[in-house]
């Protein structure tokens, strides 16, 4: 997947994220995801400024003033946004790198497989064989973990299995933790053991 596409699932998902209902959608990401969709053009005094331009830009009213602000100068002292002083007296507000590690996180966080009407009746291996050094224990952990979570099944050591289309969803979990190039995902229309398969995946869907 090439980086202009990893950029337009991230901001689908960003999109997606701001527009949830859900609890884990705090002040503070909220404004995370907004800065990191568009960045935030700023005229005059920045704090009261972001509020009003995060308001344009989202059309939520879900958090008050207080709660924008306490979120805008908890997000400072963390470093995780930065102000840009422009020359023509406008200011803008941009994640710093550890925003952005941080705004990947919390989107990994929501990260899911849709489950299709129809399955198109082909299923997609996925196969990584990620370097032992130490270095990479975070990385292969973390992987192993999302793909439970995602409802993948063990078919063999470091060879997993799911019925329906992933390949962006795992694509994006790989380059988060950068091992996009220890990854393959193949994509295969019968199995030996399929119908035990299929029992596995009876809980996602009835229509297999």
């Amino acid at each position: 997947m090439k980086k202009w596409e990893l950029e337009n699932l991230l901001n689908e998902k960003l999109e997606r994220f701001i527009e949830s209902d859900s609890a884990s959608v705090t002040a503070a990401k909220f404004m995370l995801a907004i800065v990191a969709l568009s960045g935030v053009a700023i005229v005059g005094a920045v704090a009261p400024g972001i509020f009003t331009a995060i308001r344009n830009l989202s059309k939520s009213k879900r958090y008050s003033d207080q709660q924008l602000k306490n979120a805008y100068y908890n997000l400072r002292r963390a470093k995780l946004i930065n102000v840009i002083e422009e020359k023509n007296g406008k200011s803008r507000v941009e994640l710093t790198l550890n925003g952005k590690k941080k705004v990947r996180e919390f989107t990994l966080e929501k990260l899911k497989i849709n489950v299709p009407k129809k399955w198109d009746k082909k299923w997609r291996l996925l196969i990584f064989d990620i370097p032992t050094q130490r270095k990479f224990n975070n990385a292969r952990n973390a992987l192993r973990q999302k793909i439970k979570e995602l409802d993948f099944f063990q078919l063999q050591k470091s060879v997993w299995i799911h019925p329906f289309p992933c390949e962006e969803e795992i694509l994006f979990v790989a380059e988060t933790y950068d091992v996009e190039k220890y990854v393959e995902i193949l994509i295969v229309e019968k199995l030996l053991h399929e119908n035990m398969v299929k029992k596995e995946f009876s809980n996602l869907t009835k229509g297999l």
